[in-house]
């Protein structure tokens, strides 16, 4: 199969070292990718891989979880050295010092998870280095009260043929929030007011992470490695809140104090050998278990407790063959497999009865098997021409379980792959790429379990009372289907002799079965004597989305020769996306895909001062006012949101400096409110952030 390859094309083992930039990494790959390193891990000396994303054009975090292109989460596939993310993963618990890069790709590849409607985020942990190494760094961190301590301190060490890196975080967090709500209600007098109530919101806990790896090069074509994963916290939250008045009709928030644990546990093994300068083999095995213990108490005269355990546990299994064929063609067959398992215990008691008989402590679980095999060729046509043909069968087959229930459902996803990129100038500085594929969204376990949960504002269901259509019960849906994407992407990229980039793309999603949580006025069952409205996730409808988006970054003598100095040491980074977006089923304006705001913009500069050995920054990203409209019954308005982030580092010394960062300066209040029709019942939140200070030293020893 195949002879000699051509010049340059050998299946070596991809290694990067500090002759490849971050620009040189994504003007090389096959496909449409950014790639973002050491430089914009360490700049701001954040303590979360969360902070660092939210700042990557294109991207932003809500509640610890990133979304690309301003979609929903699980539309953004998660991947840890190119693995999906376990089951409770935390990004917002990850320190960047243990990441070597990171890479945000807008289509899915066959090798990975066709799981990316919206794209995907690789987080690449530290390789195992190849000289001795021990890094630390100490900080505190400041938002009320007093500081809070964090550590990193990574040990790395080569031994003859085996090379390991350990690495271990630990830090604490103290963060409060002023909160309200708001809603219609009736005073003392039945007459209709706007029932209000403010507060306090404080979070707080501590957690550790480590990342170990060791690498055994057996020889220089064969290698095996092991990779492991631990993280633990202990969280508390405790919520205070004042009615400013007196209101007969209405239910508010009440007060609570809540604590947990979280917990995940994760082994990799991978070995690659290289046969042949156009053969090679990597295949690689994975264990996770992740545990997650909630305790919620709320503080009124009949006090509602949940006790929540929940335990996922997998088994993976992949791997790839690559041949090289001719001098154009590199092929590649895989296969990739999943077993996951995922149980929940929940004790739910009012003043210390039972909330729902029958439902306390049943363990409701779930078990899914995923089955895929790939194929995928990277066809060099000639030095201006390069495509990648992909197909990609991924089955899913879940099976959940609870009380006197059981459902099984089974789905297949054929996604082909095409992504073609064509150099302008054959050196590679002018390119445009384009790609169609096919992606999809599969439901979460936790979607599809068939758990019936009241809510906590109306919490005696079982002894008759009734919600309202704000304040739904919840329940899974075991029937869904996968949500299915057909896609088209293209992009325009010029690359300057200095490092500098420019780059502007657009987008357009087809998406079927889309996944929306629906509310119905439930009739009355064994469980619950009454009609009380219910939330499910439901496949509600089919919907498209499109968007055009702009990255600028580089030396601003570059990129504006006739504004700055060539030699003025500046740098800048700018973006802009925007968004649109509609939903079939839905009549009337904002007919927009859930939190998928209608542009986003971020601004961003750097400065080396020549009289000292500092450099400082900020960057600024600006989301407008927007409306969601769920259903033609109901509909959201989030308020703008704005965060502007600072540092400064001082260059003690070549192995030392001293970083001061902070977070969210000036932040603006936010505010989401849900509105019905026609009644015009509503509920709003708001939240008032205080910003996030941190000082670190750094030190290589």
């Amino acid at each position: 199969m195949g002879g000699e390859p051509a010049a340059g094309k050998r299946l070596d083992r991809v290694e990067i070292s500090g002759r490849n930039t971050d620009s040189d990494l994504r003007r090389r790959a096959p496909v449409a990718k950014q790639v973002y390193g050491r430089e914009e891990l360490d700049r701001y000396g954040d303590t979360s891989v969360a902070d660092v994303l939210k700042r990557l054009p294109g991207v932003n975090v809500s509640d610890g979880a990133p979304r690309m292109r301003g979609l929903g989460s699980g539309y953004t596939l998660i991947l840890i050295n190119g693995d999906p993310a376990p089951p409770g993963f935390k990004l917002d618990q990850l320190d960047p010092a243990q990441v070597e890069r990171i890479e945000v790709t807008k289509g899915p590849s066959a090798d990975q998870s066709a799981q990316a409607v919206a794209g995907a985020i690789n987080i690449i942990l530290k390789e195992a280095p190849r000289v001795s190494q021990r890094d630390l760094r100490v900080g505190a961190g400041y938002n009320i009260n007093h500081p809070v301590p964090s550590g990193t301190f990574t040990f790395g060490e080569k031994l003859g043929p085996v090379s390991v890196s350990v690495p271990v975080s630990v830090f604490q967090w103290l963060q409060e929030m002023k909160s309200s709500t708001e809603r219609n209600g009736t005073d003392v007098n039945d007459q209709p007011v706007a029932a209000t109530q403010h507060g306090k919101m404080r979070n707080w806990g501590h957690a550790f992470n480590s990342a170990p790896r060791a690498n055994w090069k057996i020889s220089d074509d064969e290698s095996v490695s092991l990779q492991g994963f631990a993280q633990k916290g202990w969280w508390n939250n405790s919520v205070r809140l004042t009615p400013d008045g007196e209101y007969k009709n209405t239910r508010l928030d009440d007060d609570g104090d809540n604590r947990g644990t979280w917990q995940l546990l994760r082994a990799n093994t991978q070995w690659n050998n290289r046969f042949s300068e156009t053969q090679k083999w990597e295949v690689k095995a994975g264990v996770q278990l992740a545990k997650n213990h909630i305790e919620n108490h709320t503080l009124v005269a009949r006090p509602v407790d949940a006790l929540i355990d929940n335990r996922d546990r997998s088994f993976t299994q992949a791997g790839k063959y690559s041949q090289i064929l001719g001098e154009e063609h590199t092929v590649t067959l895989g296969w990739d497999f999943e077993f996951r398992k995922r149980d929940e215990i929940r004790v739910t008691t009012i003043a210390g009865a039972e909330q729902v008989p029958g439902l306390n402590g049943e363990n409701f679980g779930a078990r899914i098997r995923r089955q895929a095999f790939f194929i995928q060729d990277e066809w060099e046509i000639n030095p201006q021409w390069s495509t990648y043909f992909g197909l990609r069968h991924e089955q899913i087959v879940t099976t959940s379980r609870g009380v006197a229930t059981s459902a099984r459902n089974s789905s297949s996803v054929l996604s082909p792959l095409w992504h073609v990129t064509y150099k302008i100038d054959p050196k590679g500085r002018d390119m445009i790429r384009a790609s169609v594929t096919r992606s999809y969204k599969a439901p979460e376990p936790t979607q599809m379990l068939g758990r019936y949960t009241p809510n906590s504002k109306y919490p005696n269901a079982a002894g008759g009372e009734l919600n309202d259509e704000l304040n739904p019960d919840r329940i899974g849906n075991p029937a869904l289907k996968p949500e299915l994407a057909t896609g088209f992407d293209i992009a325009y990229e010029k690359y300057l002799t200095g490092g500098s980039l420019f780059s502007i793309g657009a987008f357009h999603r087809n998406i079927s079965q889309l996944i929306r949580n629906v509310v119905t006025l439930d009739p009355p069952n064994a469980l619950v004597p009454v009609s009380r409205y219910v939330i499910r996730p439901t496949n509600f409808s089919s919907a498209t989305t499109s968007g055009i988006e702009m990255e600028l970054k580089g030396r601003a003598g570059e990129l504006f020769p006739s504004v700055f100095d060539p030699k003025l040491p500046l740098n800048l980074r700018g973006s802009v996306s925007v968004y649109r977006s509609r939903v079939k089923a839905v009549h009337g304006d904002n007919n927009r895909l859930d939190q998928q705001q209608p542009w986003t913009a971020n601004l961003g500069v750097d400065y080396r001062f020549s009289s000292v050995p500092v450099t400082a920054g900020a960057n600024l990203n600006y989301t407008p006012v927007y409306t969601v409209r769920q259903t033609d019954q109901q509909s959201s308005e989030f308020s703008r949101n704005r965060g502007l982030d600072v540092f400064a580092q001082w260059m003690v010394s070549p192995k030392t400096s001293i970083r001061f960062s902070a977070n969210n300066l000036f932040p603006l209040d936010a505010r989401a409110e849900t509105t019905l029709y026609p009644s015009g019942d509503y509920y709003a939140t708001g939240r008032s952030l205080k910003p996030w200070f941190q000082l670190n030293l750094e030190m290589k020893l």
